[in-house]
């Protein structure tokens, strides 16, 4: 890939590590005086969460409606399920037993941003909060994400079965999808402003031991996600269909690795996967359906990196990974944040605005994450995008039983 390709590619990501650095340095020279530009990462965070709403709306429901159905769908849908939430946990509790091996222990000095009040609730009162909302325009409220998402899954699953009767409302949630993705492309276009003034504003005002925090963090994923990505992805192909199965994953899987890092678009990557599955010899039906399904719903990468996102912003709010309950409600985010991301650059900030929903963190706590989650982005897309092609392998070996490889493509 040329390098102009490249740079064109990541000049999103440029620009928004050149405004995190002046930012920082901003804050770094002027100290607390930086307080005055903190309106301008405000507006910034208000329009992304007036766009987070109808984005993820359109993106489930879209995703949903336009699956094929065929006279194997049940089966291939529900294995497909199964080997989506299979690596995601497993990727999820990796990272989990990671950050506990390696803790990032860092606060904002003697006095960490305060959390937003919790009220007292039965776990009954909790979960039908958290699930449900009482009246529609509620659901339009960032606070009830997860209500959102099951409102959008019932309507992509209805729009499904309507059939010919529905096509006018898909194409509806298909457009919608699209001009969605554009708004937020135009939005972030702002970021480099935004996080570069929310950045001078915390390093400004709370120091900058802020680095250390983000440091640590940047390690920990590149190294859990070098490592998953080898030895795992490794591991599930050899599952799929033994030491031929790993040749002939890792043979095919180069362009699409090298496609996805860069574009760091899971979405730009499904070409390449398509190719790239059917010379790993998967049914042609399995991959039409995992490939772009799992641009959307299925990302490794993204569940490595929500839980450094939590055990970041746990930090830095002197709050702890270890309780039973939080452990559960960050993989439950985890799983939420591969359905609602998409597969298009910047999808994650949707998933941080779940993460602070659910742990009832305040605003300020997106910035931390949304920076994470620029920083890691290329490793990300890798794993999100490749994980689609031994995903697909995997759902072959359940679907086509174990002898699903004993084609002419392998005889020679």
């Amino acid at each position: 890939m040329k390098t102009s390709n490249i740079l064109r590619n990541y000049s999103g990501l440029l620009w928004l590590l050149a405004g995190i650095t002046v930012g920082s340095l901003v804050g770094l020279f002027f100290g607390k005086s930086v307080e005055s530009i903190k309106p301008l990462g405000d507006i910034f965070l208000n329009l992304l969460f007036t766009a987070v709403i109808p984005l993820v709306f359109f993106a489930v429901s879209s995703a949903i409606a336009n699956i094929d159905r065929s006279k194997k769908l049940g089966k291939l849908l529900t294995v497909m399920v199964l080997v989506f939430l299979s690596t995601i946990l497993i990727s999820a509790i990796l990272t989990l037993v990671a950050t506990w091996i390696f803790p990032i222990h860092q606060q904002l000095g003697s006095n960490p941003l305060p959390v937003e009040n919790e009220k007292i609730q039965s776990f009954g009162e909790q979960m039908t909060q958290l699930l449900t909302v009482g009246e529609f325009y509620e659901i339009g409220s960032r606070k009830n994400m997860l209500a959102l998402i099951i409102f959008s899954v019932l309507v992509g699953f209805s729009t499904l079965y309507a059939g010919k009767d529905g096509a006018s409302f898909k194409n509806f949630l298909v457009s919608g999808n699209e001009v969605m993705k554009k708004l937020i492309i135009l939005i972030m276009k702002l970021g480099p402003i935004g996080l570069g003034a929310y950045f001078a504003y915390q390093v400004g005002v709370f120091g900058p031991q802020l680095f250390g925090t983000y440091a640590k963090a940047l390690g920990l994923y590149y190294g859990i996600g070098t490592f998953y990505f080898l030895v795992f992805f490794t591991f599930y192909a050899f599952i799929a269909g033994g030491f031929k199965a790993i040749k002939v994953f890792w043979k095919n899987n180069i362009v699409p690795s090298l496609t996805s890092i860069g574009t760091c678009s899971s979405i730009a990557t499904i070409p390449a996967n398509l190719d790239g599955t059917s010379k790993m010899g998967v049914p042609a039906y399995i991959a039409n359906v995992t490939i772009p399904l799992g641009s959307t719903l299925h990302k490794d990468g993204s569940s490595i990196s929500s839980i450094i996102k939590i055990a970041v912003v746990f930090a830095i709010f002197g709050k702890d990974l270890v309780h039973v309950d939080t452990i559960v409600l960050a993989l439950g985010i985890t799983v939420l944040v591969s359905i609602v991301e998409g597969g298009i650059p910047n999808g994650g900030y949707i998933g941080e605005l779940l993460m602070i929903s659910a742990y009832q963190l305040p605003p300020e706590a997106l910035p931390p994450a949304m920076i994470i989650g620029t920083l890691v982005d290329p490793m990300a897309t890798l794993l999100n995008a490749t994980g689609d092609n031994v995903a697909a392998m995997l759902i072959a070996r359940f679907t086509e039983g174990k002898n699903w490889m004993e084609s002419k493509i392998f005889s020679s």
